[in-house]
């Protein structure tokens, strides 16, 4: 009987590569969609951000300026900037909490004689607004073609044809009200009115006289020529004359800090001889605390560690004086200034809160938080300060003392295997334990807003330890040194290190006169390390 073969299944019909016209289309179509998508969006965004000691609201604009306004009773300002497309952007300044209008105008005086990281920041949200507009855009273009491909699948070739052939004869006939014909017209119609209705002008709002700008110079001619304001503009008016006397009380005190800050940044410059340089294999960082907001000494600080060469920055807190999200500036200039260095932080009692230290944070600092952290060669150990402090000298235990602490870093320090080197803490209570205990070589501290130290100390096992207090950085009075000026001796030290461990540090003083002091180079004597806990 003969044998039969069964019929071999058919192929599946093969998926057809897309030509490239379609592509071409399908391209097309994308941008079509996403240019205007992106632009509309873009347009119409706006963040709600932190600038200076203020909440402001940031909107792009096209208008090649960069426009403050800050509301009914101070003039507004603008300046051009140089960006692609004529990109500007509108700045609404809104709530501070500064206790009364000249408290506020001469804090944002001070903080904008320091403006780098403030227009970063600006610069950031714009670029943030720019790149997810133009992802809304694209995902909007790519959604477009997605559909067009897939009814260009779904309807399939013949029944394309068929549509196709139906065109091409109702174009051949002349009458309107032939089938075809009329829903081609329909359609057409259909597509105007909608963009008639979408480009509709909307109504003209009742809004005052358009803002007559002029120059910031012209307006007020007794301002310094060397102060660079020749390109900003104000607006004028009958509302803002009354607000003169404010604005040349900003303007005072704008340039007293840039003045006093400037000078003495260049200052640094004539004492650098003063400055013990650093030998191959040394590492130089620059020791910072108590600031307490003010902006104006961290260019000169940055300059004195441009001096020496230095890569790494310490600091031992209260950056702010309140811990409030509106002191983010504070943090913001530090991290701008020392962009390129390695940066060791720990928060004070007056950045008390998860802000501050959330912040140094994200600003790129490591922050030190009861684990050993290597950095730059270098083992350190540290804690935020657990206490709370505001603008008076009440202070709120937090959830552990600084007591507590101090046990809790000899207890760390102390295991086999922790080979921590240096302490950072705010208050030199916190680390006199540890400092006591052998198990450390240097401890660095601050909060006294005085010098104390260098101190080498000799445990029960025979290893020295160095402590140091560092004075006020920011010249503060108290907790609060925002000032055109210092308020007291400002300081910074230098710290050096080989190989991972400390050999010496040289503090250096910022006279509210301007003079800059140098104290002599401080070369610690430690011996060779030891590693083992002390005895019991």
């Amino acid at each position: 009987m003969p044998t039969t073969t069964p019929d071999a299944a058919p192929e599946p019909p093969r998926a057809r590569r897309p030509r490239p016209w379609q592509v071409l289309v399908l391209v097309a179509i994308t941008l079509a969609v996403a240019v205007p998508v992106a632009l509309m969006t873009f347009t119409g965004a706006s963040r709600t951000v932190v600038v200076g000691a203020h909440t402001a609201v940031v909107t792009p604009t096209f208008d090649e300026h960069a426009t403050v306004d800050f509301g009914s009773v101070l003039p507004s300002l603008r300046m051009p900037v140089d960006q692609p497309f004529g990109l500007g952007v509108n700045l609404d300044v809104g709530d501070t909490d500064a206790d009364s209008l000249n408290q506020l105008v001469a804090r944002d005086a001070v903080i904008a004689s320091q403006p780098d990281a403030e227009i970063e920041r600006i610069a950031v949200e714009v670029r943030d607004m720019a790149i997810s507009s133009a992802l809304r855009g694209l995902g909007a273009g790519v959604l477009a073609a997605i559909v067009v491909a897939a009814l260009w699948v779904v309807v399939g070739q013949r029944r394309r044809r068929e549509i196709l052939a139906r065109a091409r004869r109702a174009g051949r006939r002349h009458r309107v009200g032939h089938g075809p014909l009329r829903t081609t017209v329909a359609f057409a119609l259909a597509i105007a009115l909608a963009v008639v209705l979408l480009t509709w002008p909307e109504p003209d709002e009742e809004t005052t006289a358009t803002p007559r700008w002029r120059s910031i110079t012209e307006v007020y001619p007794d301002i310094p020529d060397d102060l660079g304001l020749e390109d900003i503009e104000i607006t004028t008016g009958s509302a803002t004359d009354a607000s003169q006397a404010i604005v040349q009380s900003a303007i005072t005190t704008y340039d007293k800090s840039v003045t006093f800050y400037g000078e003495l940044e260049d200052t640094v410059a004539e004492i650098a001889p003063a400055l013990r340089q650093p030998e191959e294999g040394e590492t130089v960082a620059v020791f910072v605390t108590d600031r307490h907001d003010n902006v104006g000494m961290d260019p000169v600080v940055r300059a004195l560690g441009d001096e020496v060469g230095a890569t790494l920055l310490i600091d031992a807190g209260d950056d702010t004086s309140s811990g409030g999200d509106w002191e983010s500036f504070s943090v913001r200039s530090l991290a701008n200034q020392f962009r390129d260095y390695d940066k060791v932080a720990v928060a004070g009692n007056h950045d008390h809160g998860p802000f501050v230290a959330a912040q140094l944070a994200d600003e790129g600092f490591t922050v030190l938080d009861g684990e050993p952290e290597e950095v730059a060669g270098i083992r350190f150990l540290g804690f935020n300060d657990p206490r709370s402090s505001g603008y008076t000298a009440e202070v709120a235990t937090g959830e552990t003392t600084i007591e507590e602490q101090g046990a809790e870093l000899v207890e760390i320090a102390c295991e086999e295997g922790a080979d921590v080197s240096t302490v950072v803490v705010h208050s030199p209570t916190t680390g006199q334990q540890v400092a006591e205990s052998g198990c450390v070589d240097l401890v660095l501290a601050g909060h006294m807003h005085v010098q104390q130290g260098p101190t080498t100390l000799t445990a029960e096992n025979g290893r020295r330890t160095v402590t140091f207090t560092n004075g006020t950085t920011g010249g503060a009075a108290f907790s609060f040194a925002l000032g055109s000026k210092l308020r007291r001796t400002a300081q910074a030290s230098l710290v050096t290190f080989r190989d991972g461990r400390p050999v010496g540090l040289q503090p250096v003083n910022f006279q509210p006169g301007g003079r800059i002091d140098v104290e002599e180079y401080v070369a610690f004597d430690l011996g060779e390390p030891t590693l083992t806990a002390p005895a019991g």
